[in-house]
């Protein structure tokens, strides 16, 4: 499968959405709402650079490259070091703007200090049980696993907090389904607990740890996908759900035997309906396309199955998964 027509398009997209060197628009247009900021964005800054990454086409001039560190820093609150944006919970804008300035090997101008008094046991436990599992556990885990994330890319990292993370989603896993905490599915259909505990796995990986039940996973990823578990936009749509679909079966079989034919057989279904879909679509009038945001989450799907699938999906240069690198998408 040759995927270098959906490498041009991002080039091609991301280089109309730059405004100046270091600054880019996460938008070109508007929508309905008209609620778009199309000037220099969080999200387009950190997700132009996201995208350039994982297309081998990332920033190698050092005055380019202090240009954009400049821009990405400059957006941080120098009183609580947070960053925030209109569309995302600020731990999530945080978590994802420290995790771009790690691609230049660059730290945050301040502290992040809205997140420091998470760093002791018993706070980080109450922030974590406190999230909205039962209804909302996909946008819940912008903050629980954002946490983790920042504290990492801004390096304020400590082995203390890295063991009480991992020991407390260990020990609060979901261990029927592998996906979201044990007692607290409420209404949530499953998809989206997966759409959530996504955040959980890049967490694990990235620090090398073991992640829980990854049998269960599988079973419930494969479920999804065979018995119309998934949402009927699944590889229909420019985002993020398939990479996380995607990460989760191909990260779990990385650690289990488990139904391991399976597993590639479904990613290698998904590729070919997703790959196609993205090759259709008009870059100069689709609305996901246009979202610089959600064109990362489809670059990171299709970085991530030809990881998967050695062999199967051609570039001219090998894409690079970015939660390769350090966590948070």
């Amino acid at each position: 499968m040759d995927a270098n027509g959906i490498v041009n398009k991002a080039r091609r997209i991301v280089a109309r959405h730059r405004l100046a060197e270091g600054q880019y628009c996460r938008w070109l247009w508007q929508n309905e709402k008209g609620r778009r900021e199309l000037g220099v964005n969080e999200y387009g800054c950190a997700d132009a650079a996201n995208i350039l990454y994982t297309i081998g086409d990332f920033v190698r001039e050092p005055e380019k490259r202090a240009a954009w560190v400049r821009t990405i820093q400059g957006q941080q609150d120098p009183g609580t070091g947070m960053f925030t944006e209109a569309t995302h919970h600020t731990i999530h804008t945080t978590a994802h703007c420290l995790a771009a300035l790690e691609l230049f090997d660059a730290l945050p101008l301040y502290p992040v200090k809205g997140l420091q008094k998470y760093m002791e046991k018993d706070s980080m436990a109450q922030m974590l049980w406190a999230l909205d599992w039962d209804h909302e556990p996909w946008s819940q885990s912008h903050q629980g696993a954002g946490l983790y994330a920042a504290l990492s890319n801004a390096g304020m990292m400590t082995v203390e907090f890295r063991k009480n993370y991992f020991a407390w989603l260990r020990e609060h896993v979901d261990p029927i389904t592998g996906l979201g905490l044990a007692g607290r599915r409420g209404d949530a259909p499953l998809c989206h607990q997966l759409y959530g505990w996504f955040h959980y796995f890049f967490n694990h990986e990235h620090a090398h740890m073991p992640i829980p039940n990854p049998e269960k996973i599988i079973d419930s990823c494969i479920d999804m996908y065979e018995n119309g578990g998934l949402t009927e936009k699944f590889c229909r749509e420019v985002g993020f759900m398939e990479i996380d679909w995607i990460f989760a079966m191909n990260r779990a079989s990385r650690q289990t035997p488990h139904r391991f034919h399976e597993v590639k057989a479904l990613l290698k279904d998904c590729a070919e309906k997703f790959l196609p879909y993205l090759d259709s679509l008009e870059e100069e009038k689709d609305d996901g396309l246009n979202d610089l945001h959600m064109l990362f989450g489809a670059m990171c799907a299709v970085a991530e199955l030809q990881i998967a699938l050695p062999g199967l999906i051609e570039t001219d240069v090998p894409l690079k998964n970015v939660l390769d690198r350090r966590p948070f998408i």
